[in-house]
C-alpha cells in the first residue's frame, strides 16, 4: 500500500455507506416509464446519436477528463483480449461529472453505455450530455425492468461497453471502495458476458492541491459456470470487489476524508 499523503480540504460524517449520497447537485428526477425508448430503431436518431456521441459528448468529455481531472488510463491493454465483444465495466463512484465522462475516454474508441438513475437524464444541460453518451436510466416502475434490461442486453450484443456503478451512490474523492451488493452481477451471468473493473484513484499532483485521477482498467471476468446461477453471481462479486480494493490502494492523496458517525453508538 503507498503511503497516503494526508491533506484532506475537509471531512465528511457518514452514517450508511450504502445509501448516504454527497452529490452537489439537487434535482428533480422524471419519471422513466415502460415507454421510455433506450434504442430508437429511427435511422435519422441513430445518425444523430452517432454525430452527438462522436462528434459533441466525446470531446467535452476528453476536455473534462484531461484538463480538469488529469486523467490518466493504466492497463489498457487488457481490453484487447475480448477484440469485438460487449463487455460490463464496473466502476468506482467518486465524481459528480467526471463519471459521467471517463469512462467513454479510458475505454475509447469502444463506445459505452451507462446504467443511470434518472437524476442523470434530468439535468439541463449535462441530461442531454448523458443521453448522447448513451444513459441507460433505471426505470421508475417495475414494468419498465424488462425494456431495461432488454436494452442493456442488446447493447451488449451489439459490441458496445455497458458501465455500472455499483456503489449506486457518489462519494466525492473517496479513495477506498464501498461494500456494494451483487445485484448488477446478474446481467454478465445471464448473458454469458464477459466484465471489467475501471478503478479511479487519486494522485498528488505537483501543482495544487486538487489530485489528478488515474485509471486502472482490470479483467475480463467470466462468470464461473460450474457454479449455480445464485452462486456465479456472488462469487463474481466478490471478484469484481477485491480487485477495485486492491487498485483503490494506489491512491497516496486524500482530498475528502470520509469518517464514519458514530454518535448513534455513544
Amino acid at each position: 500500500m503507498i503511503p497516503i499523503k494526508r491533506l484532506p480540504i475537509k471531512t465528511v460524517y457518514y452514517n450508511d455507506e450504502h445509501n448516504d449520497e454527497f452529490s452537489r447537485a439537487k434535482i428533480t428526477p422524471k419519471i422513466i416509464s415502460r415507454d421510455y425508448e433506450y434504442i430508437s430503431k429511427n435511422p435519422f436518431k441513430i445518425i444523430g446519436s452517432f454525430i452527438a456521441y462522436r462528434l459533441i459528448a466525446t470531446p467535452i468529455a476528453f476536455l473534462y477528463s484531461k484538463i480538469r481531472l488529469c486523467q490518466r488510463t493504466r492497463n489498457r491493454r487488457t481490453l484487447g483480449l475480448i477484440k469485438n465483444q460487449g463487455f460490463f465495466l464496473f466502476a468506482n463512484h467518486t465524481q459528480d461529472i467526471g463519471d459521467a465522462f471517463m469512462p467513454h475516454i479510458a475505454i475509447f474508441p469502444k463506445r459505452a453505455y451507462t446504467v443511470v438513475h434518472p437524476n442523470n437524464v434530468s439535468m439541463p444541460v449535462l441530461g442531454r450530455i448523458n443521453r448522447s453518451l448513451g444513459a441507460l436510466p433505471i426505470p421508475s416502475e417495475i414494468r419498465g425492468l424488462r425494456p431495461f434490461s432488454s436494452a442493456i442486453g442488446e447493447r451488449i450484443r451489439q459490441g458496445y461497453a455497458v458501465v455500472i456503478y455499483p456503489e449506486a451512490h457518489i462519494w466525492p474523492y473517496y479513495i477506498g471502495i464501498r461494500d456494494f451488493p451483487d445485484t448488477a452481477m446478474k446481467y454478465p451471468v445471464d448473458l454469458g458476458a464477459p466484465s471489467y473493473t475501471m478503478t479511479n484513484t487519486y494522485k498528488k499532483r505537483k501543482i495544487g492541491l486538487r489530485p489528478k485521477v488515474v485509471t486502472y482498467i482490470d479483467g475480463p471476468f467470466y462468470p464461473n459456470t460450474a457454479l449455480s446461477k445464485r452462486e456465479q453471481v456472488r462469487e463474481l462479486r466478490d471478484r469484481i470487489y477485491e480487485t477495485m480494493r486492491e487498485r483503490s490502494l494506489e491512491s497516496d492523496c486524500e482530498f475528502i476524508r470520509y469518517v464514519k458517525n458514530e454518535d448513534e453508538k455513544s
